[in-house]
């Protein structure tokens, strides 16, 4: 199985910046986009950033101009660098990889989805 792992949410009063970790571990042959998602108590969940493996990135308008994702592909590594942080950024969040298990083309690759962890934006 395909592991993936978060860290660096916690705290931060608005104005300031957090940089989110996310790494996957596990039976992997490559892994075609990464990606992050966060939730919030009563709305629904939402995808925050992409990066695919050509370095194409995509935003939900919300964060642009003040998150950026970026990837380690090495590492299978993705990081959430988040900036001029809101209390309305405040969630749950948490990363999403598409794997290839295989190098087998024709199988499509599999989604996984880590567990989260808590941004809190608060004076």
């Amino acid at each position: 199985q395909v592991q993936l792992v978060e860290s660096g949410g916690g705290l931060v009063q608005p104005g300031g910046s957090l940089t989110l970790t996310c790494t996957a571990s596990g039976t992997i042959f490559s892994i075609t986009s990464m990606g992050w998602y966060r939730q919030a108590p009563g709305k629904r969940r939402e995808l925050v950033a992409t990066i695919t493996t050509d370095g194409s990135t995509n935003y939900v308008d919300s964060v642009k101009d003040r998150f950026t994702i970026s990837r380690d592909s090495a590492k299978n590594t993705v990081y959430l660098h988040m900036n001029n942080l809101k209390p309305d950024d405040t969630a749950v969040y948490g990363c999403t990889a598409d794997v290839r298990l295989s190098g087998f083309l024709t199988v499509p690759p599999s989604s996984y989805w880590g567990q989260g962890t808590q941004v809190t934006v608060s004076s």
